[in-house]
């Protein structure tokens, strides 16, 4: 099989205009992505005027026997596509290609080890589009695998936001687990950065959506239950640590941040948390890749940052005691 994905079961997503493709990208984990995919399956509501959901999953290179596994139970399942590829596109690049195959007005994205939290989610989330022409994406409320308490390795936004956790506000990016896109906003601002392969791609496209007159927002009446909540989504004891750190510098460096800071603050972070040379490779590999081109901020998009992310964050000691010296948080409902 070449690196491109094939067709492996299933139909090609309808080539007419229809309300939300939902994306479901899996190695392994098998059960919990026929989980992912029954409950994006019952989703209800929508295709009043036409087709409603249809259902997309690719397999960037589960052993053959889980595969098989996945393909059987998916079988019974209508207005689901299964690709299968041997090449890891990553997230970024495999996202992109699954949204590529869809035509829904909306692209939402569901990691494979989470279910929606009932079965008008989607439906709710058009809704919450067409209230809003100049919003381009949205993050859900991310909770435990039972739905008991908020899963806090994935909560993306500033501290000071979680009281709000329940309801809306506008932000500056999303966590993928749980999250939907505008397509026309999508298109605008050119899907992923398929280089990134993994981790900070959903905030390297709510930049460049912001810059092109998007909002993006984040609704907590919209939730997912997230199975892997007990993980940290970034262990500085894990082996990604050098794609975190690598990608954050090439973020910055696109948009001519200033790098000090952020280097010395990633430095003492990784000395602290005994992963100096993992993170110090990071950041070489950040400052070494080769960028197409690099752009300063307009004023307006300046603007929308220091609104819905800076204001959020604090003074910097604030943000020094609490990104170097936290300790784990309890879970929070």
């Amino acid at each position: 099989m070449s690196g491109t994905p094939k067709l492996a079961g299933g139909s090609p997503p309808p080539q007419v205009a229809y309300d939300a493709d939902i994306i479901i990208l899996t190695i392994s984990r098998v059960y919990e992505t026929i989980a992912a995919v029954r409950s994006a399956c019952r989703q209800t509501g929508l295709g009043a005027h036409g087709l409603g959901v249809h259902v997309t999953v690719l397999d960037q290179g589960s052993p053959e026997a889980e595969f098989q596994i996945l393909a059987a139970a998916l079988q019974s399942e209508t207005g689901v596509s299964l690709y299968r590829g041997l090449t890891n596109l990553g997230v970024a690049g495999g996202r992109n290609f699954l949204a590529q195959q869809g035509n829904g007005k909306i692209i939402v994205g569901l990691d494979n080890d989470a279910v929606f939290a009932d079965d008008h989610m989607v439906a709710q989330t058009t809704r919450r589009f067409a209230d809003h022409p100049r919003l381009g994406a949205i993050g859900f409320q991310i909770r435990s695998g039972d739905g008991a308490c908020l899963d806090l390795s994935s909560w993306g936004y500033p501290q000071s936001l979680k009281p709000q956790r329940h309801g809306w506000f506008l932000t500056t990016t999303f966590v993928g687990a749980g999250h939907a896109i505008r397509r026309t906003a999508w298109q605008q601002a050119g899907g992923y950065d398929a280089k990134l392969f993994f981790t900070w791609e959903e905030y390297d496209f709510c930049r460049r959506a912001i810059k092109s007159g998007w909002q993006v927002g984040y609704d907590g009446s919209l939730v997912v239950w997230h199975k892997a909540a007990s993980a940290e989504r970034v262990g500085w004891q894990e082996a990604r640590l050098g794609l975190f750190v690598r990608n954050r510098l090439v973020i910055a460096r696109k948009w001519r941040e200033p790098l000090f800071l952020l280097i010395a603050g990633y430095l003492l972070k990784g000395l602290l948390a005994g992963r100096f040379i993992a993170t110090l490779e990071g950041i070489m590999a950040g400052l070494q890749w080769q960028l197409v081109s690099t752009q300063a901020m307009p004023p307006s998009m300046l603007a929308y940052l220091q609104q819905h992310e800076v204001d959020h964050r604090g003074a910097w000691w604030q943000r020094v005691q609490f990104e170097l010296f936290r300790k784990r948080p309890a879970a929070s409902g």
